[in-house]
């Protein structure tokens, strides 16, 4: 076996095709000979082009492979095939392979009649096929474009392939019609791809492409697209107002993506890595899921896509407004930042998986000069930013984005609401209970309700929680237990037990017996006195009897009477509320 040095493993073989070969190296221009002539297009001698080029004509086939292009040069050739007629420049099948184009190239408005070959062509400055049309296959693929390339309006009757191609600048496909499959594997857009009011009738495949800017889809409609991705874009990714006519599965690693006003006309699911996702208005006719992946996405299972640099590896929901969630599954996502106002159906949302909702601030807190410490719960964006605004300087709650409205309580109850019973449908009833707990905080602070119900409610949340504190309603358990108890031994318990006296009459032949118990005779003497272990056992239990709605049978003065009256009503009261609440947190 011979042995291969690097340098000569590295050179670059001859072209498969009859070249120029002018120049130094031995390979020399790669340029397809112009026939009947020894060099390419761009070596002629200035006669022999002239001629070549009075010869062609509108829709004539060309074969410039590997063919060195200026700008001068390229619009002499197209020059030659403008159809005096119609004004327009018409070719038939063209080949272009490993084409350089040196400065901008225009093929604004070419009718290409035949197959169009562009693959490993490289063009160095701007390139424009803006409303070109291409009547059979059209094939860039490896091919390197060094400034903005405009494709806008383009046609595409047949098939596009643009694999492994690399736009240095950014890629314009806006309002481009593909009649057929369109392919851009791996390729690679380094500053932005637009595809804004495309449309693709065929397939549309986006594996392993890597977007380093935005991405926009803006008003795209796909008619057949079953899979798009993976992909990775750095920068937004963009398919608001899209139309998604077929089920389709879409993957993409991006730092944001922008659903609004997007429709799915069949099944979608999202698989999503690092994406901050805005569905505001997006219209969704069949069931459609969003789920986190958590391992990097691959190409055919083996090279991961890079993402290194976007940061965030959590699919945060950024707003499901106008959405009707009856179509929507949400799987380990996180909803921190979501705004669900104006939801529809969301009482009929599916959250699966591992998922992340706000939370209270904790801690302990200041608001003004006084200490407070909010209850933790999971709670809603619009809390958040509603109660940043109101109470500016307690700390720990996030205001709302710059030009987000801040919605008042009176439109957040029934939000929470429609959660709490998607929940509870759920049987998830710890989570039903927080939006319970934050329904009754919007009504309690609400305008809309009259003062007696505000005050009813203020009083329900100071006892129990809501019936959901367990902790608060035992906390006033023991102090009013506390309080009757020293009621009790201060004035309640008489001085001593009264003694039953009983008194008879004889007439004779019979005795009658009466059996009278004096009075209660209120305590005296110095309250020291009064807090004796005696009475603090008495107390106790005509406390305890009192809690399980008992009576003790104790004699009580007539403060004593009717202190045990009132413990028997509301202390029961604040043990059943204590134990609804324990109900509440561990009920499945």
């Amino acid at each position: 076996m011979t042995a291969t040095t690097p340098d000569a493993a590295a050179a670059p073989s001859a072209p498969d095709w009859p070249h120029c070969g002018r120049g130094t190296d031995s390979i020399g221009c790669r340029g397809r000979r112009v026939d009947p002539y020894a060099e390419c297009l761009a070596h002629l001698g200035a006669a022999d082009r002239s001629a070549y080029l009075t010869g062609l004509h509108p829709g004539a086939d060309l074969d410039h492979r590997g063919t060195p292009f200026t700008e001068e040069l390229l619009r002499e050739l197209l020059a030659a095939f403008r159809d005096p007629a119609t004004g327009r420049t018409r070719l038939g099948s063209v080949w272009f392979h490993e084409t350089r184009f040196s400065g901008d190239v225009s093929f604004h408005a070419v009718e290409f009649s035949g197959e169009a070959r562009f693959s490993g062509a490289a063009f160095d400055g701007a390139t424009r096929f803006s409303q070109a049309s291409f009547g059979a296959d059209v094939t860039f693929d490896g091919a390197e474009f060094g400034d903005d390339a405009y494709f806008s309006r383009a046609e595409f009757s047949s098939s596009v392939w643009f694999n492994g191609a690399r736009f240095r600048g950014g890629a314009k496909f806006d309002r481009a019609e593909f009649g057929g499959g369109a392919w851009f594997i791996v390729a690679l857009f380094h500053d932005g791809a637009w595809f804004n009011g495309a449309r693709f009738r065929g397939d549309a495949r986006f594996e392993g492409v890597e977007i380093r800017h935005h991405a926009g889809f803006v008003g795209t409609v796909f008619e057949r697209a079953s899979e798009i991705g993976p992909l990775v874009c750095l920068g937004e990714l963009d398919l608001s107002e899209a139309v998604f006519e077929a089920a389709v599965t879409i993957e993409a690693a991006t730092a944001t993506l922008l659903c609004r006003r997007t429709r799915w006309t069949s099944t979608a699911a999202l698989r999503l890595r690092y994406a901050a996702v805005d569905l505001g208005d997006a219209v969704l006719e069949y069931p459609v899921s969003i789920a986190a992946r958590s391992r990097p996405f691959t190409m055919y299972g083996v090279e991961e896509l890079p993402e290194q640099d976007l940061t965030d590896p959590r699919v945060r929901i950024m707003s499901l407004r106008g959405v009707d969630a009856a179509h929507l599954v949400l799987t380990d996502v996180d909803l921190t930042h979501t705004l669900f106002a104006g939801t529809i159906h969301l009482d009929q949302l599916r959250l699966e998986g591992l998922y992340a909702l706000a939370l209270t601030p904790t801690g302990l807190r200041r608001r003004g000069l006084r200490p407070v410490r909010w209850t933790p719960r999971r709670t809603l964006a619009e809390e958040h930013h509603w109660r940043a605004a109101r109470f500016a300087g307690a700390g720990g709650w996030a205001p709302a984005p710059d030009g987000e409205e801040v919605l008042e309580p009176a439109a957040l109850a029934p939000v929470y609401r429609q959660l709490r019973k998607s929940f509870e449908d759920g049987k998830h009833e710890p989570g039903a209970a927080d939006f319970y707990y934050g329904e009754m905080e919007m009504r309690r602070h609400a305008n809309d309700i009259p003062r007696s119900e505000r005050i009813l409610l203020t009083a329900y949340w100071a006892l129990s929680g809501y019936g959901l504190r367990a902790s608060r309603a035992l906390g006033w358990l023991m102090l009013a237990m506390t309080v009757t108890v020293l009621v009790m031994m201060l004035w309640g318990l008489p001085k001593d037990d009264p003694k039953p006296l009983s008194t008879g009459t004889f007439d004779g032949r019979r005795i009658t017996m009466t059996t009278t118990t004096p009075d209660p005779v209120n305590p005296d003497g110095p309250f020291r006195e009064r807090l004796s272990t005696q009475r603090f056992e008495k107390s106790l239990r005509v406390v305890i009897n009192s809690v399980v709605f008992r009576s003790s049978g104790q004699s009580l003065t007539t403060v004593g009477t009717y202190s045990e009256m009132a413990s028997r009503f509301g202390e029961p009261v604040l043990l059943g509320l204590a134990a609804l609440a324990v109900r509440g947190r561990v009920k499945r």
